[in-house]
C-alpha cells in the first residue's frame, strides 16, 4: 500500500472496534489497519472493512495463514 493510499484509509470507530465480536466465536477481533481487516485469531479468519464498514460474513473473510 503506497503512502497516497494510507493517507485515504478511512478509520473506523474506535467505540466500534470495542463492541463487535467475531460472528462465529464471540471473541474479540483484532483490528488491522494497514490491511483493513478485522482479525478472528480463534476462528482463523480475516473480515474485510469496505469504506469503513466491517463486513461480518464468514463467507467474505479470508482464512489466516496456518
Amino acid at each position: 500500500m503506497s503512502e497516497h493510499d494510507k493517507d485515504h484509509v478511512r478509520a473506523v470507530d474506535p467505540k466500534l472496534l470495542e463492541i463487535l465480536v467475531c460472528p462465529i466465536t464471540k471473541t474479540t477481533l483484532e483490528y488491522d489497519r494497514e490491511r483493513q481487516e478485522l482479525i478472528s485469531h480463534a476462528a482463523k479468519l480475516a473480515f474485510p472493512i469496505r469504506d469503513g464498514i466491517p463486513i461480518l460474513l464468514e463467507e467474505e473473510a479470508r482464512p489466516l495463514e496456518r
